[in-house]
């Protein structure tokens, strides 16, 4: 298993909260530059501030697409997409559209995702799934169906949907997807010890707002 240091090349540092401030972004960039985590992850309003702050790192910007609720049109994702990545986002996680996806309406769950695949132009696209929100057999068709739509990963949860990652849904995902898939646990990760439980039940990337805490041993206070 990793240790605290290259545990930290899992991690996308997250800030989402619509009470972010430019100086909470900042100070979440200067984290992950001194820590070496994979991404900073926010909403677009700030990606032209997290992609100057990390210009010439290994740190990716990454961006959220459609969220939190993943309820808006395929068009209006698709021209937040292209915003992302004219703005010099590295990946994108967008949310699905979860109640078509409950409802079995399949071909729009996947058309949806083709379109911020297609907006992406080659970028990953990570595709969040709201696990709590849904049984077993749909998360596993929402898996299949981004897996469908070209998306290079699955991801459990936004952090604002009443829940967040279980050992449990990234077992079920890393099943579904097979190896050659990423999968994110995100959502209530606060811990070296949960981090490692997830990686163990196949998570290549981990989201949180507690990354720091993760690799120096600390207290997470993060929500997300």
């Amino acid at each position: 298993m990793p240790d605290s240091v290259s545990l930290a090349s899992f991690l996308d540092h997250t800030q989402l909260k619509p009470t972010a401030t430019r100086e909470v972004i900042e100070r979440t960039c200067d984290e992950a530059l001194e820590h070496g985590f994979a991404g900073v992850c926010v909403n677009t309003v700030w990606l032209p501030l997290v992609a100057a702050r990390l210009d010439g790192s290994v740190v990716m910007p990454v961006v959220v697409v459609g969220f939190p609720l993943g309820a808006m049109a395929s068009e209006a994702k698709a021209a937040e997409t292209r915003y992302a990545v004219e703005n010099g986002a590295r990946e994108i996680d967008m949310v699905l559209q979860v109640g078509l996806l409950k409802a079995g309406e399949d071909a729009r769950v996947q058309q949806d995702i083709a379109a911020v695949v297609h907006a992406a132009g080659g970028l990953p696209v990570k595709v969040i799934l709201e696990t709590a929100m849904l049984t077993d057999e749909e998360k596993v068709r929402g898996c299949l169906l981004a897996k469908a739509a070209g998306a290079a990963f699955v991801k459990t949860s936004t952090g604002f949907g009443g829940g967040g990652a279980t050992v449990e849904d990234v077992r079920l995902m890393r099943e579904t997807v097979g190896p050659d898939m990423g999968v994110k646990a995100s959502g209530g990760v606060r811990t070296a010890a949960v981090a490692q439980q997830m990686i163990a039940a196949g998570a290549t990337r981990i989201g949180a707002s507690s990354s720091v805490a993760i690799v120096t041993g600390g207290a997470g206070t993060g929500g997300y």
